[in-house]
């Protein structure tokens, strides 16, 4: 297949692009003009200009297949301020819709978009247990979250297939959140967050390329989905789980006020909310988990160079 990809240059866009070009596939990134010629060109790809601001896109971008869109500023890398907010959701959101009417003036137009959505377009739910057909939550990711799927789903007007990719907590050595929680917790200083209780939707790095590549693959899947383990645990039981691999206490706990003072509104919404997603589309469709228990996944991630 021919496959344009936003977002390339993500921790999941630059995984997915290696696996899709290793296994023959013709990838396209789709890169801001001023980041083309910047940008060092992986063996298996190659760089097509797109403003997501304008909605060009490049003539080579003609014939593609499929459509995989990761684009985003970084949801962690800051306090939510004002222009922050405006910021992350004009990446997301806006940029979605110019990829989706850049795509439907194809010809032949794909067959299928993939676009990246997140849990947190539930909301903190506590106990509750959350399938793909469950409300979408209060306050600013869940709004973001829900904006970023609409533009996303506009895409089945054009007759693509979209499926919204709804990602828990990507564990990876390399980068995210667990990259960031390592140095404490190889230094014994690790912890729960806040009271432990909240529930983590949680999947590898190499899931979340394999849930993508199924996406793709499969003509079944279309909508919504959970993009995490069948497995959600509380952050407690997470952080245990994480100084057992690493052989080190995990005994000095973030304690909520001291996050929010640190982090504002993002403390409330990445740390200390709760998500218990299920992935239930998957289960449904006989996905083969990869990774589907934590301690396995972490030290299957630990052990990667």
């Amino acid at each position: 297949m021919k496959i344009l990809v936003a977002g390339s240059s993500g921790l999941l866009g630059t995984a997915l692009v290696e696996s899709l070009g290793a296994s023959g596939h013709t990838v396209c990134r789709l890169l801001r003009p001023q980041s083309v010629s910047g940008t060092p060109a992986p063996r298996t790809s190659v760089a097509v200009r797109w403003d997501p601001k304008t909605g060009e896109l490049e003539g080579a971008a003609a014939g593609a297949d499929a459509v995989v869109n990761f684009a985003g500023l970084s949801i962690a890398s800051g306090r939510w301020t004002a222009e922050r907010k405006r910021a992350l959701y004009a990446s997301r959101v806006d940029a979605t819709r110019e990829l989706v009417k850049a795509a439907g003036e194809l010809k032949p137009r794909p067959r299928v978009l993939i676009s990246a959505s997140a849990v947190g377009y539930y909301g903190s739910r506590g106990e509750e247990e959350l399938t793909e057909d469950s409300s979408c939550g209060d306050g600013f990711l869940s709004g973001l979250a829900r904006d970023w799927e609409e533009q996303a789903l506009r895409g089945e007007d054009l007759q693509m297939r979209v499926v919204c990719l709804r990602f828990g907590v990507v564990l990876a050595k390399n980068g995210g959140a667990l990259q960031r929680m390592l140095l404490p917790f190889r230094w014994g200083a690790g912890g729960r967050l806040g009271s432990g209780n909240q529930w983590m939707s949680w999947l590898t790095l190499g899931e979340a390329v394999s849930m993508v590549r199924f996406a793709l693959d499969n003509e079944t899947v279309r909508g919504p989905v959970n993009a995490v383990s069948p497995n959600p645990a509380r952050n407690r039981e997470f952080t245990a789980a994480l100084a057992r691999a690493l052989h080190r206490p995990a005994i000095l706990p973030a304690p909520a006020f001291a996050l929010r003072l640190a982090l504002g509104e993002m403390a409330d919404a990445l740390l200390v909310s709760s998500q218990r997603a299920v992935p239930w589309k998957l289960l449904a469709l006989d996905y083969p988990f990869v990774h589907p228990d934590l301690a396995g996944a972490l030290a299957g991630v630990l052990a990667e160079k």
